[in-house]
């Protein structure tokens, strides 16, 4: 009788362990779907500053971040890295409407040409400065 107790406590402890395992997955498999969602989004995000520094300096800083806390494993470490990315996220999306205001020139290394923009529908229209 002991054996097969015990041949039940072992197997219970083996299913127990295989349903923990499972969920753990569960959990570590959702915290990088919103991850890797999250990213994409700031990524989106700073697409739409206006000026090419501001728009370079978020991808990268966005970039720099995740690959910086890639290897993390800590649950709440990771949660609170995901709260801290919504905040930035939120921030973003304040400073994009903002930089909309204040439009500057295309510079050239974005495929501006030398001149302003203009045109009906935003086109590149070449106009220079009379003065």
């Amino acid at each position: 009788m002991s054996a097969s107790g015990s041949l039940k406590g072992t197997m219970s402890q083996k299913v127990l362990s295989l349903v923990n395992a499972s969920l753990g997955d569960l959990v570590r498999s959702s915290l990088w779907r919103a991850g890797t969602t999250q990213y994409r989004q700031l990524l989106r995000q700073s697409k739409q500053f206006s000026a090419y520094n501001f728009r370079e300096y978020a991808k990268r800083r966005t970039r720099d971040a995740f690959h910086e806390n890639r290897g993390v494993q800590d649950k709440r470490l990771v949660e609170e890295l995901v709260q801290k990315g919504l905040r930035e996220l939120q921030v973003m999306k304040r400073q994009t409407v903002i930089s909309q205001f204040y439009q500057l020139n295309r510079l050239v290394v974005e495929g501006g040409i030398s001149g302003r923009e203009g045109g009906e529908r935003g086109d590149k229209v070449r106009q220079k400065d009379q003065g």
